[in-house]
């Protein structure tokens, strides 16, 4: 190592912090308000740390979002994980649903972001397109692929309803609908009926 600046981080998790802080920025005002000079702020770096670690706000943006996927992916597989049976992995997906872990209000807020931006992005479209594979792939730890396609779909539309509706998320509900489906799984194939 030949000791340029590049080569030692003088603030190890900086990147990190930026990242963090651009979908906090993104969670308060949206894609359309967020700023280097912003992030920067809420980070507690100085703004020229933006372009050391970032090409632009494309990169920027798109690294962020690919940060939120992986931590979302990773709580998503966790919680499938843990299931020790087709009655679990059920339950599971029901906490998915409805459940305080999973899709909270900034977490809505950020994937409605994130979904918005993948239309003119592609490494946003890209990191989305990943992120429902491993969905799919984390249900598939316990489901068919077909099963698994109408699971995922559930658990991402019930919180995308849930964020707008003013009738509380019917737990039972969601619990019959996740049952049903798996049930179903003799008529399904990994593209549906």
């Amino acid at each position: 190592m030949t000791g340029t600046r590049r080569e030692i981080p003088n603030d190890p998790g900086r990147k990190e912090r930026i990242l963090d802080a651009a979908l906090d920025v993104i969670a308060e005002g949206g894609v359309h308000t967020t700023t280097h000079r912003r992030i920067a702020a809420r980070a507690q770096v100085p703004l020229g740390s933006l372009t050391y670690y970032f090409d632009g706000m494309a990169d920027l943006l798109a690294q962020a979002f690919a940060r939120l996927s992986d931590t979302m992916s990773r709580l998503y597989r966790q919680t499938l994980l843990s299931a020790a049976s087709t009655a679990d992995a059920e339950a599971a997906v029901v906490e998915l649903i409805c459940g305080p872990a999973y899709a909270t209000e900034r977490d809505m807020t950020l994937i409605f972001e994130m979904y918005a931006y993948a239309n003119h992005n592609e490494a946003v479209s890209a990191t989305t397109r990943t992120w429902l594979e491993r969905s799919r792939d984390s249900l598939a730890l316990h489901f068919t692929p077909g099963v698994s396609r109408a699971l995922d779909a559930l658990i991402e539309g019930w919180p995308m309803h849930r964020a707008f509706d003013e009738t509380p998320l019917d737990r039972r509900l969601v619990t019959e609908t996740v049952h049903a489906i798996v049930t179903a799984a003799p008529r399904l194939t990994a593209d549906g009926p």
